[in-house]
């Protein structure tokens, strides 16, 4: 199911975000399932399809029900979805006399899709205030040190002098575009997964459209008007926006490291190395790259998910299962780390202010190297 994840022991840091690792968690999936099934069992008994007495005893048995989500986990294993144990559970819950109406006109996917989006919802809400934060860092470092000096670089060789606030804007500019993106892409995220066994509604007639509509609207989801148990570009689109967005920070990081290299960058609380005492090395720039490269490894993953044979799939499935949660969870990593490097950066161009180089020289190494090396002015 979503959430599939593997320890990394020492260096689950290298990826792991605590607020995405929560909304994918076995906890959260199967409570969403859990609503699902009962507002389904309301939407029911709201047009009939179930007598409204029966689904209101069922709910209130259900009141207080707790899964067992040991059993739930084992027998997914077998089964290969959680949703057969639990609508087993849910039914025993409430009753052989009022079970009868819960999950009828659904499917397992029907729920793990509806769980899968409504992570994507709360997630996509958190990275947009990550973005918003982040943004405003930038803008921060520009106030401060966008009147600095530092050498612009094309191809890795110096250029000429440049103002230090056009590379922070390089950084802080493409988040507008990604926030517009991610806005864009909610209402063909956010939506209702309710097709039924074959995908068709077929299961509740005429019912089955209203059942949807309420269904929907309970959730907070928009209703597409049909299942879309194969149709999986717009997730495909929305791992391509989390690949992209790993991509901006990791320049971000990898511009950082560099001024780092040269000196133009001074960052607290650097890290330290086991046998050269003298070294800051730029970790958190570091980790952004690595981030940005193992996202970029992903996408690719999930557009090999694409491939649905028929009406529905097994394997292409648990594939978006084992991808798209990892994909959140670097990005959600890489926000967080852009962050903290941002506010880790305490110099810009320290180089040209503490007198080795002269003007627009941030590292001073131009003036240092020999003179068949130097550069006219």
């Amino acid at each position: 199911m979503p959430g599939a994840s593997y320890d990394m022991g020492l260096f689950e840091f290298l990826r792991r975000d605590e607020f995405v690792a929560r909304e994918f968690s076995e906890t959260a999936m199967i409570s969403r399932m859990i609503e699902f099934e009962k507002h389904l069992a309301a939407a029911l008994g709201a047009v009939g399809a179930v007598p409204k007495s029966e689904i209101s005893a069922a709910l209130r048995k259900l009141a207080d029900f707790a899964p067992d989500t040991k059993l739930i986990r084992e027998c997914t294993e077998r089964d290969g979805v959680p949703v057969p144990e639990l609508v087993r559970q849910l039914r025993a819950a409430a009753g052989a006399q009022f079970g009868t109406g819960l999950h009828l006109g659904a499917t397992s996917q029907d729920l793990i899709d509806t769980a899968l989006v409504l992570a994507l919802k709360n997630v996509n809400a958190y990275f947009l205030s990550r973005l918003n934060r982040l943004g405003g860092a930038f803008e921060r470092l520009s106030a401060e040190f966008g009147d600095v000096e530092v050498m612009a670089r094309t191809r890795m060789q110096n250029a000429e002098p440049m103002l230090a606030r056009f590379r922070i804007e390089s950084w802080r500019r493409p988040l507008d575009s990604h926030r517009k993106r991610l806005e864009s892409l909610g209402p063909q995220l956010e939506r209702l997964q309710f097709g039924g066994p074959t995908g068709d509604r077929s299961r509740l007639g005429s019912r089955a459209d209203d059942v949807a509509r309420i269904l929907a609207d309970a959730l907070g989801l928009c209703e597409p008007g049909h299942g879309w148990h194969s149709e999986r570009d717009s997730l495909a689109e929305y791992a391509s926006w989390n690949s992209a967005l790993a991509g901006i920070l990791g320049k971000f990081g990898q511009d950082v490291a560099l001024m780092a290299q040269m000196g133009e960058v001074r960052l607290l609380n650097a890290g330290g190395s086991s046998s050269m005492p003298h070294k800051s090395n730029p970790i958190k720039a570091e980790l952004l790259v690595s981030l940005a490269r193992f996202n970029a490894t992903l996408v690719s993953g999930f557009h090999q998910a694409l491939v649905h044979e028929q009406e529905r799939s097994g394997a292409a499935w648990m594939l978006e299962w084992m991808v798209l949660p990892q994909a959140c969870a670097v990005s959600g990593a890489s926000l967080v780390g852009a962050g903290s490097l941002g506010d880790s950066i305490a110099e810009v161009g320290g180089g040209s202010r503490n007198g080795r180089g002269g003007r627009g020289c941030s590292s001073g190494w131009c003036c240092r190297k020999p003179a068949r090396f130097r550069a006219r002015r």
